[in-house]
């Protein structure tokens, strides 16, 4: 997408700030091609795990089938950390991706998910587009001392 390359430029500066509160760079390296490719992607942040949700069309999260070591670039600090694509793991998906509604409601109600009166993504919902769609869980690398 055109407008990558300006959010990489911001995310890399001292003016990160704008922006990376929910979106980082995430550096992987391809399985096929073996070149690493940085790209920008939103978040949800959970402790030490991180979750990003991806359409099952798009291949960037290919190289991140059955786990991948990447380096984020999170809050204007490089990061080590450990990621993986879930395609087929329906009750972690839906976990994730609850996680992720509920921090973002513009992103539940464009792919088609409705709240109920506490605001909670409603279940039929978040498992109908789980179904159809990849979480990512990222596992951030403990600091040692």
């Amino acid at each position: 997408m055109w407008y990558n390359a300006i959010i990489t430029s911001i995310l890399r500066s001292p003016l990160h700030g704008l922006v990376s509160l929910n979106v980082m760079l995430i550096t992987y390296t391809g399985r096929k091609s073996g070149k690493a490719t940085t790209l920008p992607i939103s978040y949800v942040r959970d402790e030490d795990t991180l979750w990003v949700i991806s359409k099952r069309s798009r291949t960037w999260w290919r190289s991140l089938r059955g786990g991948a070591d990447v380096t984020l670039r999170l809050r204007g600090k490089n990061v080590s950390a450990h990621a993986e694509a879930l395609v087929d793991d329906l009750e972690t998906k839906i976990a994730g991706l609850t996680l992720f509604v509920k921090e973002y409601q513009d992103v539940g109600k464009a792919i088609d998910i409705h709240y109920d009166a506490d605001k909670q993504p409603v279940l039929e919902d978040v498992t109908r587009e789980a179904e159809k769609r990849v979480m990512i869980r990222i596992r951030l690398t403990p600091v040692t001392a």
